[in-house]
């Protein structure tokens, strides 16, 4: 038995990414500065800030992402 599968069975998700941090994986680069992340074990999403910090990726920010990405392929494609 793994220690995720042990955890997973006594202690709920959240609070073992509260007790021993997120495991994140880049799900997808909107440009070269902006990306969205999954936590792994708690499905959390985020996106990083304008100062290169991760917050939680709220409606508002997936819909800034999508035209930030929808423009950026847009610019690149005319080139």
């Amino acid at each position: 038995m793994s220690f995720l599968d042990f955890m997973s069975k006594f202690v709920d998700k959240k609070t073992a990414c509260s007790i021993f941090g997120h495991k994140i994986v880049t799900v997808r680069n909107v440009t070269g500065h902006f990306k969205e992340y999954k936590c792994t074990v708690c499905q959390v999403e985020l996106t990083n800030d304008l100062q290169d910090r991760k917050t939680f990726l709220t409606p508002e920010l997936k819909e800034i992402n999508e035209t930030l990405l929808n423009h950026y392929k847009r610019k690149h494609l005319s080139i």
